[in-house]
């Protein structure tokens, strides 16, 4: 069997996910893994059988691959896509896509010119739970739309800062975004407060502790989305939607722990519970679409580029403390938004 040579780029908890599975396919071989801490390429390189290296670019220069994966934080976005895109090395991407939102479009204009395959890992998408509720709201639309990420504080120094991570709506409540523009549709404005940290607060970093937005969509729809990362455990990672005679909750428990819960007019509930493993799933797809085996990918970098320009409009109304128009032909472009 032919086997297709791979890298990763990272070797975080994530990248971790991702070598994991890519290491169970028979049809593929991790070569080589990098990290900025020579000591972690290192111990993932043991796990893996692959090469290490201590720089990303070089890995990139020095290596012959099929595809790479970048799973980087979001502060070390833009050089790697474009010297995969400048070798034609099909890439699957990690959330966020980066810091700054021009760097994400130039990138996507780079993947359109030259057609390349790629992938960004919106992993809800790849759940049996959300393609049932998907169903459902096709038959009943989404009216009311209510979203969370109520969480602890990651512990990795850079995730504090906005020069690190941007914060949690750029870098965690992003799938949620994610999932509300899938089930729901395209968001015609936003309109978002944030609690910053100040001495009172106690908190360490810069970001946000709290933020909410508010979520005008071209269904009709309306909704909401909050984020908050001052509990010590997760608390409630989710969706809520509201349809004619039905509510719906998709929620997620950890990594491969999801669930769908239904309620129906008549005080009928039904509750799906999945222990998929999404990560695997959206990786198996990027693969099968290398090979062949299948057409595409459920999230290219183009429509990666989609969510990621609405939750940095949802940041940017916060901070600017203005609301802000996304228009659909600056989306096509690939000119996310406007005030």
């Amino acid at each position: 069997m032919s086997r297709l040579r791979v890298a990763c780029v990272g070797t975080g908890f994530i990248a971790g996910q991702h070598l994991g599975a890519l290491s169970g396919f028979d049809d593929v071989e991790v070569v080589a893994v990098a990290d900025a801490v020579p000591e972690r390429a290192e111990a993932a390189s043991i796990r893996c059988g692959a090469r290490p290296y201590a720089d990303g670019l070089a890995l990139l220069e020095e290596e012959e691959l099929d595809a790479v994966w970048l799973c980087v934080p979001p502060f070390a976005h833009g050089p790697l896509e474009t010297a995969a895109v400048a070798r034609g090395l099909p890439f699957f991407v990690e959330k966020p896509l980066a810091l700054a939102l021009d760097t994400a479009r130039t990138v996507a204009r780079q993947v359109a010119a030259c057609g390349l395959v790629t992938a960004v890992g919106y992993h809800w998408r790849h759940l049996e739970v959300v393609q049932q509720a998907a169903d459902m709201l096709r038959e009943t639309p989404a009216q009311l739309v209510s979203g969370y990420w109520l969480d602890k504080t990651p512990r990795v120094p850079w995730w504090t800062f906005r020069s690190g991570s941007d914060g949690q709506v750029i870098e965690q409540t992003t799938h949620i975004f994610d999932l509300a523009r899938l089930l729901v549709g395209e968001v015609d404005s936003v309109s978002a407060l944030e609690h910053a940290v100040t001495p009172e607060t106690g908190r360490d970093g810069e970001v946000p502790t709290a933020a909410t937005a508010l979520l005008a969509f071209t269904s009709g729809a309306v909704g909401s989305i909050s984020s908050a990362r001052v509990l010590g455990w997760r608390h409630l990672v989710g969706l809520h939607l509201v349809a004619e005679g039905r509510a719906l909750e998709v929620s997620e428990r950890g990594l491969t722990d999801h669930e769908l819960r239904v309620v129906s007019g008549t005080g009928e509930e039904q509750l799906v519970r999945s222990e998929q493993d999404p990560v695997a799933r959206e990786d198996r797809e990027f693969l099968d679409v290398l090979l062949g085996q299948a057409p595409r990918v459920r999230v290219p970098y183009e429509e990666g580029l989609r969510t990621h320009a609405l939750a940095c409009a949802a940041d940017r109304s916060a901070r600017e403390g203005i609301p802000v128009r996304l228009d659909t032909a600056a989306r096509a472009a690939a000119e996310p938004f406007h005030e």
